[in-house]
């Protein structure tokens, strides 16, 4: 499993010409609930999913409710984002948020940071 490090977005915008390749075993990243996820495939379409950690939590008023993993399917020859993810629902016991995919063939990926407080 790879660790991406979020690149930070800017007014002047980033660079996404150089991509990370997806890891077979999946790939990780900080998250502080302001990272997305950009997923790019080539020949193939593949299916990313980001599971849940925690999948089921008590609401006062509400009951206990359950969170689904986030993720989807990116067709072939195109790029989807996926998040933001909130950490109490996704983040591991090290802060990341867990990304698997389902073939990796032609999948480029990057952790998209959006700074808070602009």
């Amino acid at each position: 499993m790879a660790n991406l490090t979020p690149l930070v977005t800017a007014e002047a915008g980033i660079d996404l010409t150089t991509l990370g390749t997806a890891e077979a075993g999946g790939d990780a990243f900080a998250n502080d609930g302001a990272t997305l996820l950009l997923v790019t495939t080539g020949g193939t379409a593949c299916t990313v999913t980001i599971p849940a950690q925690v999948t089921a939590a008590e609401v006062a008023g509400m009951g206990r409710l359950t969170k689904a993993n986030a993720g989807g399917t990116v067709a072939t020859n195109s790029r989807r984002i996926f998040g933001p993810f909130p950490p109490a629902a996704f983040n591991d016991g090290q802060g990341r948020a867990v990304v698997s995919y389902s073939q990796v063939a032609g999948v480029g990926v990057a952790a998209l940071r959006v700074p808070r407080g602009l």
